[in-house]
């Protein structure tokens, strides 16, 4: 399964805020990488690159690639509704996403590996797609076996985010994806109109 394997502290440095989680090496560096980032005359960029910019954002931030980020879009377009917001539901209802605001791992990442190596179940049944599309009402846990996994209890364990669409009991490891979130609910920091524009030139 293909994804982004490259430096992280690069990507966020290049849109200057930690879009990959907490990162030491982007607060020491928190401006633009390469020989010029430093300089105060930046060019103003075109309202191409903006879009493109916002696009990139979205796409490293959930961890998708262009050709399953492009069919997201389609099926957000078809769907009745703001398509931006539509948008970033579908990226917010993907399993490997939902396994991150749950707390089980620190990072998107870090949660489409534990997906992979068939940590979680959805409804009881061993799911290792992380881009699998939760619907309300699906309950995702950790698998049985993997209940005793140090990484996800260290990463429980530093989780404090509440989210009102997710439940989760850190007793059982399981919680439940009770509805689609709104997009106030959302907390990313990204201007999903941009891309639509995009898409749509």
């Amino acid at each position: 399964m293909a994804r982004y394997t490259g430096p992280k502290t690069k990507i966020a440095r290049k849109f200057g805020e930690a879009i990959f989680g907490e990162d030491k090496a982007f607060e020491k560096r928190n401006y633009p990488p390469g020989q010029h980032g430093l300089a105060k005359k930046r060019g103003k960029k075109s309202e191409y690159a903006v879009q493109l910019m916002e696009k990139q954002k979205a796409k490293y931030t959930y961890g998708i690639l262009e050709k399953q980020f492009r069919n997201l879009f389609k099926k957000a377009s078809a769907a009745s509704g703001v398509t931006g917001e539509i948008l970033l539901q579908l990226c917010e209802a993907r399993l490997d996403n939902v396994v991150y605001r749950m707390g089980i791992a620190p990072s998107r990442r870090a949660a489409r590996q534990i997906v992979v190596h068939r940590h979680i179940t959805v409804n009881g049944e061993l799911v290792n797609v992380p881009s699998y599309h939760l619907k309300a009402g699906d309950k995702v846990a950790v698998r049985e076996k993997s209940k005793s996994l140090e990484a996800i209890d260290r990463s429980l364990a530093a989780s404090s985010q509440v989210y009102e669409w997710i439940t989760w009991n850190n007793d059982t490891k399981e919680g439940t994806f009770v509805s689609v979130p709104q997009r106030l609910q959302i907390p990313e920091n990204i201007k999903e109109q941009l891309i639509v524009e995009l898409y749509n030139k």
